[in-house]
């Protein structure tokens, strides 16, 4: 069994000791990990899992104090667990968070850690969430709110929709019931608040029922997420960023993972960002990475081997 990469995230951020945690809470399963991070920081960490140094040999960061050189071994990390995946070293990557804002100050070309991973692996990514009680797939991500309406066409409307039915087939639900969020207020009223479900939204849903039997039209995003919450729906379709996100932290702020579909290869992280401010106190909760873990490898199993 190919080894599961762990990158270490930006190293003044709370990665690389949530990473620690889970090594030494899970003892059993380090040797099916791959750790990836600066060679100093990796001597720190219990033995069993391969460790893979990136960056500066010496370097050392300091807790809550971002540097550039710590953004370089972030990049640095993702570049090596990229590559390992193509090359067949990994069977996936679990991903600990990054600055988006030191990245950023140092080059690094993406807005993200997701599309980083699309760039590499060639494919069209779908942004999901699952490990706690909402599981939610996004249509669109980091685009201004004025650009959704154009952007939901039918095939981006059929590998959201596509997605959404794998994250909740992975656990073991063969028809998933998917609600998708209208755009407008109250899905727009028939077209009296919005004309987007009416007009294009729906028909392309409804086009789609054939190859997802259990997908609803658009429905209020009001009251769709406590309708899922009350087991009326497996998986949620939101059609914009924080539409989906806003419930989902609520009541998932400290389980929640982050899943790419759509690549031909999984990548998982936790739902939460470097939290600097608390970086190296021990209050950093490792219950969301251990969750993207379990979630990384119940993809990898249940997904069929990709060929490029």
């Amino acid at each position: 069994m190919k080894p599961l990469a762990f990158t270490c995230g930006d190293p003044a951020g709370v990665g690389p000791e949530i990473i620690a945690a889970w090594l030494l809470a899970h003892p059993a399963e380090a040797a099916g990990i791959a750790v990836i991070g600066p060679a100093r920081w990796l001597e720190t960490l219990p033995a069993g899992p391969q460790k893979v140094a990136v960056g500066l040999e010496d370097y050392i960061a300091a807790p809550g104090q971002p540097d550039g050189d710590g953004a370089l071994v972030a990049w640095a990390a993702m570049e090596r667990a990229a590559q390992g995946v193509l090359a067949g070293e990994f069977s996936g990557v679990v991903t600990a968070p990054v600055s988006k804002e030191r990245l950023a100050a140092i080059g690094y070309p993406f807005p993200g850690q997701t599309e980083f991973f699309a760039a590499h692996w060639q494919g069209d990514p779908v942004m999901c969430f699952c490990g706690g009680r909402l599981r939610v797939a996004l249509a669109t991500w980091h685009i201004p709110l004025h650009q959704v309406g154009r952007a939901l066409g039918p095939h981006l409307l059929h590998r959201t929709v596509a997605a959404a039915a794998e994250l909740a087939r992975a656990e073991g639900i063969a028809v998933p019931r998917i609600g998708v969020c209208g755009l407008n207020p109250h899905a727009g009223e028939g077209g009296l608040l919005g004309y987007e479900e009416k007009d294009f939204i729906n028909p392309a849903l409804e086009h789609l029922r054939p190859e997802f039997p259990g997908l609803s039209l658009c429905q209020p995003g009001d009251t769709l997420f406590a309708r899922a919450l009350r087991g009326e729906f497996d998986v949620i379709v939101a059609l914009y960023h924080d539409q989906g996100l806003a419930p989902l932290k609520t009541v998932d702020f400290d389980e929640a993972v982050n899943v790419t579909l759509g690549l031909p290869f999984v990548r998982t992280s936790p739902d939460h960002g470097t939290a600097f401010g608390i970086a190296g106190r021990g209050q950093a909760r490792a219950t969301s990475f251990t969750n993207a873990v379990t979630v990384a490898r119940r993809l990898i199993a249940t997904r069929p081997s990709p060929s490029l």
